[in-house]
């Protein structure tokens, strides 16, 4: 996985899909910027289908799940090996709370060796620290 991927969290995919949403343009126009340098996790995909079929539908959900299949992004895959910082990241931000999608993507920066994210949660994302002292550097409003 190279370094010019940028992170993309669940915000980001909703708000991309939801043309209602607040920041939809953003999205858009990051997205036509970022097209096929983007990478998410799983647990963000899972995130994002859930809350694509709850508040649009599930041609939504469709359209996020071909995305992928066209290769225009791509997904981390968590091992065994990273559950232990999970959980210690889990038991570090627990008052916010951190969940199991935006503590994969600490995972992934780390992994990746950069924090550059597309996410519209601006309170979390600016909290959070990769390799305990990194800051996010959150693209989509940048």
């Amino acid at each position: 996985m190279s370094q010019n991927h940028i992170i993309a969290d669940t915000g980001f995919w909703v708000a991309l899909a939801n043309e209602k949403d607040q920041y939809h343009a953003l999205a858009k126009k990051a997205y036509q910027l970022y097209y096929k340098n983007l990478i998410t996790s799983y647990f963000v995909m899972t995130e994002t289908c859930h809350l694509l079929l709850r508040e649009i539908g599930v041609e939504a959900q469709i359209k996020f799940l071909r995305a992928y299949e066209i290769d225009a992004y791509k997904v981390f895959h968590l091992e065994k090996q990273h559950f232990p910082r999970l959980i210690e990241l889990m038991q570090k931000y627990k008052a916010l709370p951190m969940d199991l999608a935006d503590g994969s993507l600490v995972i992934l920066a780390e992994h990746l060796g950069h924090g550059q994210i597309l996410s519209t949660d601006q309170r979390d994302f600016n909290t959070y620290r990769w390799k305990q002292t990194k800051p996010f550097e959150n693209l989509l409003f940048s």
